[in-house]
């Protein structure tokens, strides 16, 4: 095999019990990641309480788009059914799912936090995953919608100067929902939103988010003004040639989206979030499920070699600082490459590959 080398006993975490998934009766998702069940999540998932019942309108007909190809490149095409998802993660999904709340998910770099949401989203057949990434200048508007006015006094120029003067048409073309807008647009069956890096949201946007979460809803006030001349107006929405017919100015969800929200678990969220919240804790990958990753990628390879692989990259993240899975993916697609490097390549190339992502690397 080709090494780096490591050697010593590799200590694993202590996991949370393990499900099978026969699961218990209740569940709806069991961590299977497998294809979507024939019947639809609307005949399976019981009415929302009344605290989270939610009646917007008009409804969107139809499934939600697909993106097979994003779902993919997050969980491979292998079969995924022999993964074992911990008890904790199915109850607590489960109840996410049962109550409408959305569900933050802490957890170290490379323990799976936001392909939880694409593993939900594929088993129970919830359609394309809408993905908002938090960076340091994110608003709450980012998520919402955008409105390019400037764009619009543009048309409104070229309009009125094609046609004698008559400036008027095309609003809704200059205005474009985000992606917690669009999992807010009403349907029958949730959407699957997740918000990725939450710890760098500003207070304002935490404030905001909570407030949309309480009420299933949000304004666009530049709607609003015209909702007498334009009471309804045709947006683009975060889903690919997508488009929705905004009543009044207003968007108010069905179904509530299922809402995962990851976090590095360093920050504190005000208790007035984690009180409309479900928390779930994922521990850092162990030998298992590391090799369940690698076999959902890899439809062939040496088992011997590739968990003594593994048991080496689990040694190196112990001694050698913050190592992620997508690490040990890139070294095994070099590893089982025909045309991949040769063992000395291979061993200096596996020193840079495992390099620690800590900021402050030991090694």
């Amino acid at each position: 095999m080709k090494g780096n080398g490591e050697s010593g006993r590799t200590a694993r975490r202590a996991a949370a019990p393990e499900a099978q998934h026969t699961g218990h009766a209740w569940w709806l998702y069991r961590g299977s990641a497998g294809p979507a069940p024939a019947a639809p999540i609307t005949d399976r998932l019981p009415p929302p309480p009344p605290w989270r019942d939610f009646d917007g309108g008009p409804v969107v007909p139809g499934p939600p788009p697909r993106d097979e190809a994003a779902t993919l490149r997050r969980l491979g095409a292998g079969d995924m059914t022999a993964r074992r998802v911990s008890v904790a993660e199915a109850d607590l999904v489960n109840a996410a799912l049962f109550l409408r709340r959305p569900l933050i998910v802490t957890g170290p770099l490379g323990s799976g936090k936001s392909n939880l949401a694409y593993r939900v989203s594929r088993e129970l057949g919830l359609g394309r995953v809408l993905h908002w990434r938090i960076t340091g200048g994110s608003t709450l508007a980012d998520g919402l919608y955008d409105y390019d006015a400037v764009g619009r006094l543009q048309d409104a120029a070229i309009r009125g100067a094609s046609n004698g003067g008559d400036a008027e048409g095309g609003l809704g073309d200059f205005f474009q929902l985000g992606p917690l807008g669009t999992a807010l647009v009403p349907r029958e069956a949730p959407r699957v939103l997740l918000i990725d890096d939450f710890d760098k949201a500003d207070l304002d946007l935490v404030d905001g988010l909570t407030g949309i979460i309480a009420d299933g809803e949000f304004r666009i006030p530049e709607l609003s003004r015209v909702r007498v001349r334009e009471p309804d107006v045709v947006v683009h929405t975060d889903d690919p040639d997508g488009s929705y017919t905004v009543h009044h100015g207003r968007i108010r969800c069905r179904a509530f989206p299922f809402v995962v929200i990851t976090c590095g678990g360093e920050r504190v969220l005000p208790a007035d979030l984690l009180r409309h919240c479900l928390c779930l804790e994922m521990p850092a990958p162990d030998a298992e499920r590391l090799a369940g990753s690698l076999a959902a990628r890899f439809a062939t390879g040496d088992g011997a070699e590739r968990l003594t692989l593994i048991r080496d990259f689990l040694t190196r993240s112990l001694t050698g600082g913050t190592l992620t899975t997508d690490q040990l993916l890139d070294s095994e697609y070099l590893r089982t490459t025909p045309s991949g490097p040769d063992e000395s390549s291979w061993n200096r190339l596996l020193h840079t590959l495992w390099q620690s992502l800590d900021t402050t690397d030991p090694t």
